[in-house]
């Protein structure tokens, strides 16, 4: 996750870069609506340079942003709510994305991973019976190190993951979540 002021390639184009840097993963795809913050020579560049593959949404097709709209629901509203927030707080929103809530993310929030099951019809239908943190579910993969990106190892990852427990990291979260609402001026 990452906060901007404004939603402008002035912006948006150190986000990324900075995003690109924390996330663990060789990125080969990078996947944007249309809106001319995303469409331009910067964020071309910037996704060149780490050879990262662009596709875009089509015109007038909700659908194709479904899941960035359920994160937005699922993820950011449930942990930052429905208040404005002032555009002078985005840094340290972005700050708190980095240091606390994409940690907890991928290391100590579970997530269903769904398997597909056939009925007497035909009709594929997903099953979700497996809640693992993405974390979790990399290492159930063969040879995961070869998603991540170079000098960088599941020992390290394990390391990072273990240093607190799921509920341990969500308390130290949610409290540095309250000091950064009571910064921003949120009164409880």
């Amino acid at each position: 996750m990452g906060s901007v002021e404004k939603i402008t390639e002035r912006y948006l184009v150190p986000i990324i870069e900075d995003m690109i840097r924390q996330y663990p993963f060789k990125i080969l795809g990078f996947h944007a609506d249309n809106g001319s913050e995303y469409i331009n020579k910067l964020v071309a560049k910037l996704l060149n340079k780490f050879l990262i593959e662009f596709t875009k949404s089509r015109p007038r097709k909700s659908n194709d942003n479904a899941l960035v709209e359920s994160k937005n629901g699922s993820i950011i509203r449930k942990h930052m709510g429905y208040l404005f927030i002032p555009q002078s707080n985005a840094t340290n929103i972005h700050e708190f994305y980095q240091s606390y809530l994409n940690d907890y993310l991928n290391f100590h929030r579970p997530c269903g991973f769904s398997r597909d099951e056939q009925d007497s019809k035909g009709k594929i239908k997903k099953i979700y019976d497996s809640y693992l943190t993405p974390f979790e579910k990399l290492k159930t993969l063969d040879n995961p190190n070869q998603y991540l990106k170079p000098n960088l190892t599941m020992t390290q990852l394990e390391t990072k993951s273990l240093a607190h427990s799921d509920t341990e990291f969500a308390k130290i979260m949610e409290k540095e979540k309250l000091k950064l609402f009571k910064m921003i001026g949120f009164v409880f």
